[in-house]
């Protein structure tokens, strides 16, 4: 090794140790939120002390803003404490969707549907197929985590693979994929619902649909499983040489005939499902288009989206469950219910405070404010878009490294740069789009990943010495590709104007 490799491996550790330090003495993400909120109350005084204002480019109203560090502030605080918790657009989205699918996790189709599909993947198609699956078991949120990653490493070592290799492909589609998928999962409606309170700073009557990115991620999701099959094959697996480890093989048990049954019985009810949809929008007159144009754009079926993905877990999971004999009877699948329920505890909590900060953030005109002077700072830079996107793109990734959860990040973010972008005529749905890649690229190299320490636990089955410095310098590649691929994909997505979803167009006209 050269001395100049030595000396840039030495700097990327510093770099990496950096992170790591500064991210562990950041507070819980609840109690960010809670001096957010704090923050913005006295931010709010301070700036109007100043008179401080903007003429509105649409309007041309004067903004002012607005302090809520006094009588009548106060009592608007606690007059809507409740009501900002209750009337937060995601918290309802994403209870609601995940009820479906945890049925459909509980009864065990998911877990045994992703077994499937990589247990009949031809060799040679071994490691697209687990990059693939990793991405799609992102629907149900961490079973990706749970499941997928350590049992890829199991069935490279039984081919006579390394097995984490076999490890960090799955967990490269599961959290460096996070945002992709053929399927609308909880996280869909979670952003969209975010970034509708954030538009409506400017536009109040602004609605965003929770497959509002669909089409960009369904094909995203083929590019990113091709990218991350390609680093582990060219980067990662010479890179690991021949396991000499002490692991020794599993027996990788095929499925049984309930289970196979349990799959039969599901595919049948999605498919019964599916038909009953295309019966309700394909005809042009059908009953799930819109009553008065029969139009799909703003139909039931799109603005329910969310009612879709819970009925579709429930049928899905209750069939298997059913001919699976792991569903007996009605208390079953509410046992599932329950279970995911019992999970969303801490994130409920952190919601609270969330829905805090962005309303207190809403009432003081500080983020129609900031987004005004961006927008002019951004019309006067001379930047064009793709410069601006990509710098986005950037400062995603970036912040990704210290704070690890997704609807965080946004819940700070979308306030500040939905209004700002929105404001020189991108849609708010082109900038989420932007957000997910940003932000899914460097999910595998961030410390502050939730599951970052579970997979650590698990190389350490095969690699007794490794830690933080080992996942990290083995994930590091697949990050710079997918970030590379994702934000070349993105560019010619928009360079060609094509919508990110359905009804999602790239501009909007001020």
């Amino acid at each position: 090794m050269s001395k100049e490799t030595v000396k840039s491996n030495k700097i990327v550790e510093k770099f990496l140790e950096i992170i790591e330090n500064v991210g562990n003495k950041l507070p819980h993400p609840t109690t960010l939120f809670a001096i957010f909120a704090v923050g913005v109350i006295i931010l709010s005084w301070v700036v109007s002390l100043f008179n401080l204002s903007v003429i509105h480019p649409g309007t041309g109203d004067v903004i002012e803003p607005v302090s809520l560090l006094s009588i009548e502030g106060l009592h608007r605080i606690i007059l809507n404490l409740v009501s900002n918790f209750t009337s937060f657009a995601p918290l309802g989205t994403v209870l609601v969707s995940l009820l479906g699918i945890a049925v459909a996790e509980h009864s065990g189709l998911i877990g045994t549907a992703l077994r499937l599909l990589v247990l009949k993947a031809p060799k040679k198609l071994l490691t697209f197929v687990i990059v693939f699956a990793g991405i799609l078991s992102n629907t149900a949120s961490e079973i990706g985590y749970v499941l997928l990653v350590p049992l890829a490493a199991i069935i490279f070592l039984a081919v006579g693979r390394h097995p984490i290799a076999g490890l960090a492909a799955a967990f490269a589609g599961v959290s460096g994929g996070y945002s992709a998928n053929l399927l609308l999962g909880t996280l869909d409606p979670l952003l969209a619902g975010l970034s509708q309170e954030a538009a409506r700073i400017i536009d109040p009557s602004y609605e965003i649909n929770a497959a509002a990115n669909y089409y960009f991620m369904f094909v995203s999701t083929f590019f990113i499983a091709a990218a991350g099959t390609w680093v582990t094959e060219k980067i990662v697996i010479p890179r690991l040489g021949v396991y000499k480890g002490s692991a020794e093989a599993e027996e990788i048990k095929p499925l049984t005939k309930d289970e196979k049954r349990g799959l039969w019985y599901a595919g049948i009810a999605t498919i019964l499902f599916a038909g009953i949809i295309f019966w309700g929008i394909v005809p042009e007159q059908g009953f799930l288009r819109d009553a008065d144009t029969f139009s799909i754009l703003k139909s039931p079926f799109l603005s329910g989206i969310v009612s879709f993905i819970f009925f579709g877990g429930v049928l899905a999971g209750l069939a298997y469950g059913i001919g699976a004999k792991t569903i007996k009877n009605d208390s079953d699948a509410i046992k599932g219910m329950n279970k995911s329920m019992e999970t969303l505890g801490s994130y409920i909590v952190l919601v609270f405070f969330a829905a805090q900060f962005v309303a207190f953030f809403n009432w003081t005109n500080l983020g129609m404010i900031v987004a005004i002077e961006g927008a002019n700072f951004l019309k006067s830079s001379g930047l064009g878009p793709i410069p601006l996107l990509i710098s986005f793109i950037i400062i995603a990734a970036v912040i990704n490294l210290f704070i690890g959860s997704a609807s965080a990040k946004w819940a700070v973010m979308a306030p500040v740069f939905i209004p700002m972008f929105m404001l020189i005529g991108y849609s708010p749905e082109v900038i989420q789009a932007a957000y997910r890649v940003g932000d899914s690229t460097t999910n595998i190299i961030s410390p502050m990943m939730s599951y970052f320490a579970l997979v650590i636990a698990f190389i350490n089955k095969y690699d007794k010495e490794a830690g933080i410095g080992t996942l990290i310098a083995t994930m590091i590649p697949y990050s710079v590709v997918f970030f590379i691929i994702w934000s070349i994909l993105f560019i010619i997505w928009f360079l060609l104007g094509i919508p990110v979803g359905p009804g999602a167009p790239m501009f909007i006209s001020n």
